[in-house]
């Protein structure tokens, strides 16, 4: 298959050399020192998994030099979808797939609107990774898994082929019968531990053992439930249980992206995940005390990092 990343960081980055990896013809759709380092030395994947490197690696800054592709992996920052959504045209023909592998649940309604909905499946992964430096991706810790299928569940030879490839070397690649189900489910695990960690300004490991952080955890992951519910959405009701039981399995110094971004001082994903909960529990009719009280708490920095306040 041929293979398009568009936006290849921690997720895209690993996600996309892993189907190198595996033999698949990839084209790294990068930027800046980040892509002239893979074009000069290749992808260096450092893991706790086993390291691994992609050398020659094409990656190119226009997706316009290459063309329409078989399945395009979307791995930007879920903020950055409405104009990635416009960046991706060129990539898709008339057999393309799209896949979305965004925290949130907005981004394959956001990249439908703009490619089709046809070209536009769900997705989401699992695993903590970021760019270490220019052409190098670093996987710290969650065992790396991908989840893709189309919104209606009808089988895709060119998804189980992409399941096969991810097979081929060692990554878990689900297609669920109900994706919405699975993008929902990680989205109750992402917005709570982001959103928390991000206001306590602590990693995973001291979340949960804090008593007073891990009722907020628990809270903030049963309020996003309930809002995906009433939604429509299928979720078991053991999932609030589930997602502590996992935030309690991962490495204790696991802060997710969005807190990092935030600590950081670079734009986030706060819009799409504590703002999104809180603007889908207003449409539905859920109370969402614990995410609006997140939301406006970070809400100034957020808009310091986007440049639209000083102080």
């Amino acid at each position: 298959m041929r293979i398009a990343v568009f936006g290849s960081g921690g997720v895209g980055g690993f996600f996309g050399g892993k189907l190198a990896q595996a033999g698949e013809e990839v084209i790294f759709i990068a930027r800046g020192s980040h892509l002239e380092a893979i074009q000069r030395d290749g992808l260096w994947v450092e893991s706790v998994g086993g390291d691994f490197h992609i050398f020659p690696a094409r990656a190119e800054s226009d997706p316009g030099k290459v063309g329409a592709v078989d399945i395009v992996l979307v791995g930007v920052k879920a903020w950055q979808v409405p104009d990635a959504a416009q960046a991706i045209r060129p990539l898709v023909g008339p057999d393309t797939v799209v896949i979305p592998l965004q925290n949130g649940v907005e981004a394959t309604p956001q990249l439908g609107a703009v490619l089709g909905d046809l070209h536009v499946a769900g997705g989401l992964c699992r695993i903590s990774s970021m760019v270490a430096a220019p052409g190098v991706i670093r996987h710290v810790g969650i065992e790396p898994y991908i989840v893709f299928n189309w919104l209606d569940g009808h089988p895709d030879p060119r998804l189980e082929a992409l399941q096969a490839a991810y097979a081929r070397v060692g990554v878990n690649a689900e297609i669920p019968a109900d994706i919405q189900v699975k993008v929902w489910e990680k989205f109750v695990f992402i917005a709570a531990i982001s959103g928390v960690g991000a206001v306590a300004r602590a990693p995973a490991g001291v979340l949960r053992s804090v008593p007073e952080t891990r009722r907020m955890l628990e809270a903030a992951i049963y309020e996003v439930a309930a809002v995906g519910r009433e939604s429509g959405v299928h979720l078991v009701e053991q999932l609030e249980q589930n997602t502590l039981r996992f935030i309690d399995s991962i490495p204790p110094g696991t802060m997710a992206s969005m807190q990092r971004d935030i600590s950081d001082n670079r734009p986030s994903e706060l819009e799409c995940q504590n703002g999104a909960v809180v603007r889908l529990g207003q449409a539905c009719g859920v109370p969402t005390p614990v995410h609006a009280f997140i939301y406006a708490s970070l809400l100034p920095q957020e808009c310091r990092a986007r440049g639209e306040v000083s102080f």
